[in-house]
């Protein structure tokens, strides 16, 4: 029988504040933001000491995330609509249907995905807490979850056995 155990973001403080744009969505398509909770569950099979994976592990890889994103705007670098230009010294600049916003560079985080949907970027969490975090053994599943505020999120699990 699997245990698991849970982070829920709101409670435990693991948010972040971004900025992004969803160009294929209209009202998405305007640039706005969200205070986003990332939450976690690790399920498998506990340890001699009763442990799946040591919470403050968890947390510690979930803070990491969270430090990268907070207060950035989000940029899909595999968009097949925007087309984005960078350059340090002058910002980004991300054309696409027709608009074009201009942000400074560093105020910028650019993610390997196709858009800044909440399953993307739970999908991208996802691959960062797996190729970050210290493994267990007994571990069979991780989940992350991605909430845009309260009630409304996306979730996202990967087996890793």
């Amino acid at each position: 029988m699997d245990s698991y155990i849970t982070i829920d973001g709101w409670y435990s403080n693991i948010c972040f504040s971004s900025a992004h744009i969803i160009h294929e969505y209209e009202k998405c398509g305007r640039l706005h933001g969200h205070t986003y909770a990332i939450h976690a569950k690790i399920s498998g099979d506990a340890d001699d000491k009763g442990i799946i994976i040591d919470f403050s592990i968890l947390k510690n890889v979930l803070r990491e995330i969270v430090n990268y994103l907070d207060h950035k705007v989000l940029i899909p670098e595999k968009s097949s609509i925007a087309k984005i230009q960078k350059n340090e010294k002058e910002g980004v600049k991300i054309t696409a249907l027709g608009k074009t916003f201009v942000f400074p560079y560093s105020d910028c985080v650019f993610l390997p995905i196709a858009s800044t949907s909440a399953e993307n970027i739970a999908k991208f969490i996802l691959d960062y807490v797996v190729e970050n975090l210290d493994i267990p053994p007994g571990v069979k599943c991780v989940e992350i979850g991605v909430d845009e505020g309260y009630g409304q999120g996306a979730r996202i699990s990967k087996k890793i056995k």
